[in-house]
């Protein structure tokens, strides 16, 4: 059965993780979520993920969720461009995230980028999500 929103559904298998305090989440593999852990592993919103191989030509992602104090790291992780209503941004429009506290991931021209990293590369692009 094919999925309408992969990404959608990594950023619930995340949230769900971090409300049940799971230390691992997994979600199957593509490289549109990889780039998307890579700003966040870059950012220092989870510790890191495993790409793992599955039988039937399968991968899946293991995700390192991260904790401060026996809090999540992570407290809002929202989906902002979604299949049925693509948001585009300016480099000049990029939305700050809690006064730059939290970041929003871009996907520009030049890959996968957190605002801050788009904004010192000038380019703009689809924003898909915002983490805080």
């Amino acid at each position: 059965m094919s999925m309408t929103d992969p990404i959608g559904d990594m950023l619930t298998r995340i949230r769900n993780g971090l409300q049940a305090r799971k230390t691992v989440v997994s979600s199957p593999a593509s490289k549109a979520r990889q780039r998307i852990l890579d700003v966040l592993e870059r950012e220092g919103f989870i510790r890191g993920y495993n790409f793992v191989d599955l039988a039937d030509n399968k991968a899946e992602l293991h995700i390192e969720l991260k904790y401060h104090d026996g809090a999540p790291v992570i407290s809002k992780i929202n989906r902002v461009s979604t299949p049925g209503r693509r948001v585009y941004s300016s480099v000049r429009d990029l939305p700050r995230v809690h006064n730059g506290l939290g970041i929003s991931i871009v996907s520009t021209p030049r890959g996968v980028l957190s605002d801050a990293e788009a904004r010192e590369s000038n380019v703009g692009g689809e924003v898909l999500c915002t983490v805080f």
